[in-house]
């Protein structure tokens, strides 16, 4: 939501900004099987909190990034610190919940992302241009903070279940299922990355609007994906399935993506509610892949598998934003978002194979 404020105070092209936008992704990828690991080993409490403080801390190094460079390095420990809570709230959910209110629980816990999202949508921008990148990266650190008190309050502490059998962390880690769920859904995620990490810029640079009226149409977009979350979540518990509705969203994010491609220089008043659309589908698979995976493992390895899981979708933000800012350099915005399309269609082709049954 702050892109065009970053691009201006550190003179960014395009290329360094796709960079900055895989930052947070590199940390991602890194930690968040140890973390998972971490999880399954001494619970959700002290790895949820110790994560966000320390998250909470790199985001405020990032308000005061000397360089490009610096800021880079400051936004991949935020993110490998952030990695903490995927896994911890994760794994409190699944131990939570029973197979047949799963799906619906975890939508609503992976409502907290657009959530998020909506209320960086609104906040950021005016405290952007309020207060420069700074103040926007000290508001950020405060969530953290915040969020890290909240979980230490009211998450459960180590059980006596809680630890590490080498040998079931082993077969998590390389089941078959695990990684072709893995892969599959993390094709999906380009498309998100391609929409929500660019989209504000594409809007100022090719339709000039103005940011905070872009953030605006990404606002919009949070709310339709908590919606689509927490929907796709009660579906797929009513069908007894989980990648069968994955698989139908990932065919309309194809769909909304060529639509975005075909009106990205067409009239505002058809591509603004495309593309709020666009960025709701494109959010609304996570919660559906995240279930999948962590029933897949059972309650005990839960945090391995959805280490595993998302550190599969880490890899994926991390190449995604610099594919999509060179596509653009070597072509246009319609045909990258065209591109965009083709990886939720693999995506939708890979997992079939993972034929359910309750």
């Amino acid at each position: 939501m702050i892109v065009p404020d970053l691009r201006e105070a550190y003179a960014l092209s395009l290329g360094q900004i796709g960079v900055l936008l895989a930052a947070g992704w590199i940390g991602t990828a890194v930690t968040l099987l140890p973390w998972g690991l971490a999880a399954d080993r001494f619970g959700e409490r002290v790895v949820l909190t110790a994560g966000l403080l320390g998250s909470a801390v790199c985001l405020a190094g990032a308000a005061y990034a000397p360089s490009y460079e610096a800021l880079v390095i400051a936004l991949a420990l935020a993110g490998a610190t952030g990695a903490s809570v995927n896994s911890a709230s994760g794994r409190a959910v699944m131990r939570w919940f029973g197979a047949d209110e799963r799906g619906l629980a975890l939508g609503v816990r992976q409502t907290a992302i657009p959530l998020g999202g909506l209320a960086g949508a609104l906040a950021l921008p005016p405290l952007a241009e309020a207060g420069g990148p700074e103040a926007a990266f000290l508001f950020l650190a405060t969530l953290c903070g915040i969020g890290a008190l909240v979980g230490a309050a009211v998450l459960r502490g180590r059980e006596a279940t809680d630890g590490i059998e080498v040998a079931s962390v082993a077969r998590t880690i390389v089941d078959g299922k695990l990684w072709r769920l893995s892969l599959g859904s993390g094709l999906y995620a380009y498309a998100q990355i391609a929409v929500l990490g660019f989209g504000v810029l594409f809007l100022v640079d090719e339709h000039d609007f103005t940011k905070q009226s872009a953030a605006l149409v990404f606002a919009g977009s949070q709310v339709l994906a908590a919606a689509f979350r927490i929907g796709g979540g009660r579906w797929s518990d009513l069908m007894g399935k989980r990648v069968v509705p994955l698989r139908r969203v990932g065919l309309a994010i194809v769909a909304v993506m060529l639509a975005t491609a075909l009106l990205a220089g067409g009239p505002v008043w058809l591509l603004v509610p495309v593309l709020t659309l666009a960025g709701g589908l494109t959010m609304a698979w996570n919660g559906l892949s995240f279930t999948a995976a962590a029933e897949l493992s059972g309650a005990v390895r839960t945090g391995a598998a959805i280490g595993v899981q998302q550190t599969v979708l880490a890899v994926s933000g991390v190449a995604a934003p610099v594919l999509f800012a060179a596509t653009i350099s070597a072509s246009s915005w319609g045909a990258a978002f065209a591109f965009a399309a083709l990886f939720p269609l693999v995506g939708w082709w890979s997992l079939r194979p993972l034929a359910e049954r309750r």
